[in-house]
């Protein structure tokens, strides 16, 4: 069982594929993330990821990575801190911060850093073991 204070690492890369997949998948067309001439014109320097994309790597982390599988996600906060770029490799670092035995709910806290070390998002996720 995740213990307090145990620390997870995990490595994911904006892909061609996944951008593709999102595009496909919801039709998020916003400029910002389609149009590389538009995303330049306001201070970017390529079209800038759809942060729903590190929301789905947060779901594999919790789904596939953690110790746990037999968990719910009972509440979630992403705060967006720093663009990602298509291509980007990203690491997923986490904290489990809080537990609550009496309803068996795990808190974790956790960034996400790009290769160059920046802090591009951070937040909690609540997870519940059933």
């Amino acid at each position: 069982m995740m213990q307090l204070k145990d620390q997870f690492e995990q490595v994911y890369q904006v892909t061609e594929q996944i951008y593709v997949g999102f595009l496909n998948s919801y039709g998020d067309n916003n400029p910002l993330h389609t149009n590389a001439e538009l995303a330049r014109s306001k201070g970017f320097r390529d079209r800038v990821m759809h942060g729903a994309i590190q929301a789905g790597f947060l779901s594999h982390f919790i789904g596939e990575a953690l110790p746990e599988k037999d968990v719910i996600v009972h509440t979630y906060e992403l705060h967006f801190r720093n663009p990602v770029y298509l291509g980007d490799r990203l690491t997923l670092r986490a904290v489990i911060a809080d537990y609550s035995e009496s309803v068996r709910c795990f808190e974790i806290k956790f960034r996400f850093y790009n290769e160059a070390g920046t802090e591009v998002s951070r937040g909690k996720v609540s997870i519940g073991l059933i």
